[in-house]
């Protein structure tokens, strides 16, 4: 074998005498992000080896959700208040967030159905169904049901939270509300109703998007608030589809660990929309818009 050149020798190891490391400090990295009690919450019920990739997968879900309602409680803020720059962060911020969710799904159909047939039972009757997290998400994007909170009513912070963003104007009725702030004609139907109630489209409401859409240039900031709001329904609509679909990879038709028809009712979600008339005017808007 040719001699290597000298100074073409890799080192073993990398020389920190010079780099000034604090060997000792206050206040470590896993101090800082709290990991002993982090890392000491996987507690699989049983003894398979996938079971610990199905708690991981959901722990990290509820991490990545804890961060979109940071973000999207934040860009409902700033919208209430006129200041629609962040906002506009916020919500491309929760985008990319529901595109890491989106992904986990790839790695939780590399288990097989008898993989999670072997510990499924440790499960009991707990369901992502009762995830409060992705319910007051639901809530805030403007998926309003009543009934839903009544899984929670026997921990009564969560459910008390939950009354709270439910009897809240979602950042769909703050985005129309802004609206009405900019002068376009909405009936008190839409701006001053019961926020507990889901949303009823209105045709003054596609009617203004549609004036928005026809001249981007007069309503740039309306136009681009109109294309964030898609783009995180979209991606929320590809996250309930991959949903669907591992769960039919996984158990078929079997019904759901909390008692819904597993993925029947994922199939329902489908169906729901949160900004409906930014959905509907791409029908009714005629061609030439600028």
């Amino acid at each position: 074998m040719a001699k290597r050149k000298e100074g073409q020798a890799r080192s073993a190891s990398v020389d920190l005498s010079q780099e000034g490391v604090h060997w000792d400090q206050p206040m470590s990295y896993g101090d800082y992000l709290q990991l002993e009690p982090l890392l000491s919450a996987q507690r699989p019920g049983t003894a398979e080896h996938d079971e610990m990739l199905f708690i991981v997968i959901h722990q990290v879900s509820e991490l990545w959700l804890k961060q979109c309602l940071h973000e999207a409680h934040a860009a409902a803020a700033h919208i209430a208040s006129d200041r629609l720059r962040p906002a506009f962060k916020m919500l491309t911020r929760v985008a990319r967030i529901q595109a890491q969710m989106i992904n986990a799904w790839e790695v939780l159909v590399t288990m097989t159905p008898a993989d999670y047939a072997r510990f499924r039972d440790s499960l009991g009757q707990s369901s992502g169904f009762q995830s409060f997290q992705y319910r007051e998400l639901e809530f805030l994007l403007g998926n309003k049901n009543a009934a839903m909170i009544e899984v929670h009513r026997r921990h009564p912070e969560r459910y008390r939270r939950l009354s709270e963003v439910l009897h809240a104007p979602s950042l769909y009725d703050i985005s129309l509300q802004l609206l009405a702030r900019r002068g376009f004609a909405l009936p008190d139907s839409v701006v001053a109703r019961d926020w507990s109630e889901p949303y009823r489209p209105c045709d003054e409401v596609e009617q203004a998007w549609a004036d928005i859409y026809r001249d981007t240039g007069r309503y740039w900031e309306l136009y681009e608030l109109a294309e964030k709001l898609v783009d995180t329904e979209y991606h929320f609509h590809q996250w309930r589809f991959s949903h669907l679909k591992t769960v039919e990879r996984i158990i078929g038709q079997k019904p759901g660990t909390g008692g819904t028809g597993g993925a029947s009712y994922l199939a329902k979600a489908l169906d729901l929309q949160f900004f409906p008339e930014l959905w509907s005017v791409r029908t009714t808007l005629e061609e030439g818009a600028s």
